[in-house]
């Protein structure tokens, strides 16, 4: 099995990296002097990346991970908050990160989070909110936000205690301590934890086996497990996707054709499981 990519720039950014590799796309924030800290730039950036992604047929499975040897993502950079938010260079308060969460449980394409050093606070968030979660034995996971006046009461908590459990996440959150990656794996809150000299390697193994599988089954199964959390909003992309289905099948063309031809269709020689 292939495990290195020639990664090919997909396009140019301030603050983040974009690659593209045998269907494979790699999203990183490249602010290591700051641990990876985002700004509404930044943010803003990986929006307009993953959009890209969403809508290129040519790529299956998507990473997230930070640039350098420390950091993985430091969360919001604290040099940039003010009333209401983060500003940005127009002066206006945003909570955009939000937004990405968002787009990582909205693209109907499994997601990875390649942690490569610390997951702080929004940057914990972030892994959290990917479908998978390879860390390197370095790496280091920890909510803060209590600690600098902050919180997240959506996916940092109420998804976060779908991993780890209530009793976990609180003192997660009351305690703001940090946690290696070998507890990170033993409470459930990543899937694996490897060599850092390891962790590209096995992550694009992890990508080439998800490769193998059917597309539309693991959009299936992403917002089948996105549902119970994602309530209405989660529920409709759910039914959006089953309407997708249909209309890839037969007795939806037949429809089609029928109405076109001007015809009665005939959609029982299509129904045979019924």
């Amino acid at each position: 099995m292939n495990s290195s990519i020639n990664w090919i720039s997909v396009k140019k950014y301030e603050d983040i990296l974009f690659f593209f590799g045998e269907g494979i796309s790699k999203i990183e924030i490249n602010r290591p002097w700051c641990h990876n800290a985002f700004r509404v730039e930044t943010v803003n950036e990986m929006i307009d990346a993953i959009d890209i992604c969403g809508n290129r047929n040519d790529i299956d499975v998507l990473i997230i991970t930070g640039s350098g040897e420390k950091s993985f993502c430091s969360g919001g950079d604290q040099t940039t908050r003010g009333m209401g938010g983060y500003l940005g260079k127009d002066g206006i308060p945003r909570l955009n990160i939000l937004d990405f969460y968002k787009k990582i449980r909205e693209i109907p394409k499994p997601v990875i989070a390649m942690v490569n050093g610390y997951a702080i606070g929004g940057g914990h968030v972030l892994h959290v909110v990917c479908d998978l979660t390879i860390a390197s034995d370095n790496a280091i996971f920890s909510q803060v936000g209590p600690k600098v006046g902050s919180f997240d009461g959506g996916f940092g908590c109420s998804y976060l205690a779908r991993h780890i459990g209530q009793k976990k996440t609180r003192e997660m959150w009351f305690l703001c301590k940090e946690y290696t990656a070998k507890e990170a794996l033993e409470m459930g809150l990543i899937n694996k934890v490897v060599k850092k000299k390891e962790l590209e390697k096995k992550t694009i193994e992890w990508c080439k086996i998800i490769q193998k599988r059917s597309p539309m089954s693991l959009r299936m199964i992403k917002r089948s497990l996105n549902a119970e959390l994602d309530g209405q909003h989660g529920l409709m992309q759910l039914t959006g996707d089953a309407t997708l289905m249909f209309y890839l099948m037969e007795e939806s063309q037949e429809g089609k054709k029928a109405f076109l031809e001007k015809r009665t269709p005939n959609f029982k020689k299509f129904t045979k499981f019924l």
